[in-house]
């Protein structure tokens, strides 16, 4: 009896023994288990996160009514928008616009059956520039004077072709036919004017006057002066010299008056006689005045008058 019980505590600790081995040979083959988290957002990080995404719809929603009432307000369109239409040679614009900073264009042009006005608070300036950015030209209407900047100023017809007008640092020159002054005092002119003809219209007189100087008229092949429906009146508060180089000085009329003359007294004896002449001769002194002499059977006129030494 007490044998077999030591067999069975014998049998008992040798099946404990193995199965400590066999649990020692599991845990050396098989690894042990990690430690599992659960996976997801629980608590305040997903109310979070739900809140942002709240937020970003709403901010979406409000983003694309802002841009439906933009584009409504503006009158987007696939031509272009509201006036501004966007044409394939550039762009139309119907209606006042205003720019707040500067226009760079190459063209300005207006409709057919409509002006283009340029309107500014101050001044409307426009400049022309090089490909380096330097100012070539500048047009500048101000409140008080329009100014004009550019190397030469050219004024055409309305074709294009001919010029009528140009002005530089050295000269103006108009190529019109005619060229009108209708203001009540005529045009001064502060140096000299070339030019082939000088003609008032049928109803008003010409008048060319020098009020503190002398009036000279040069041409190289002669000056001609001719009033044909009217009287020439030359008149100076001094001398009037017509002088010929190299040609003559023709009087042709067929009345020539020369009015005012002196009348030459050359002895004391014929002074009575003279106040009762009617009839005189002109005589020239060596300098070239002109004076009335007594007609008689011979000329009167001498060399010693007394208007050709005191002259």
């Amino acid at each position: 009896m007490e044998q077999s019980t030591t067999l069975d505590i014998e049998t008992l600790k040798i099946t404990q023994e193995q199965f400590i081995l066999a649990s020692q040979s599991l845990h050396l083959q098989r690894p042990a288990c990690e430690a599992v988290y659960p996976v997801g957002l629980y608590g305040w990080r997903k109310r979070c996160l739900y809140f942002f995404l709240l937020l970003l719809m709403v901010t979406m929603i409000v983003n694309l009514a802002l841009t439906v009432w933009i584009i409504k307000v503006m009158n987007f369109s696939m031509d272009g928008m509201g006036n501004l239409q966007l044409k394939e040679d550039g762009i139309r614009l119907e209606g006042i616009s205003e720019f707040l900073s500067p226009l760079y264009v190459s063209e300005i042009q207006s409709r057919r059956d409509s002006v283009l006005v340029l309107r500014s608070e101050k001044n409307v300036t426009m400049n022309a520039r090089n490909s380096q950015g330097q100012l070539t030209g500048q047009l500048t209407v101000g409140p008080e004077a329009v100014e004009a900047q550019s190397q030469r100023l050219e004024v055409r017809s309305r074709d294009g072709d001919r010029l009528l007008f140009t002005a530089d640092e050295e000269e103006i020159i108009m190529t019109t036919e005619k060229f009108i002054v209708t203001g009540s005092e005529g045009a001064m002119f502060g140096h000299s004017i070339e030019t082939p003809l000088i003609q008032a219209s049928a109803s008003d007189d010409l008048k060319l006057e020098s009020p503190t100087r002398t009036l000279t008229m040069e041409a190289p092949r002669g000056v001609e002066v001719s009033a044909a429906k009217g009287t020439l009146k030359v008149s100076g508060r001094k001398d009037l010299q017509l002088q010929s180089t190299e040609g003559e000085i023709l009087l042709d009329a067929s009345t020539i008056q020369l009015g005012s003359l002196p009348v030459g007294v050359y002895t004391a004896s014929t002074t009575q006689a003279a106040q009762d002449q009617n009839i005189y001769e002109v005589c020239v002194c060596p300098s070239g005045k002109l004076y009335l002499s007594p007609a008689e059977s011979s000329s009167t006129c001498q060399a010693m008058s007394n208007i050709c030494l005191w002259s």
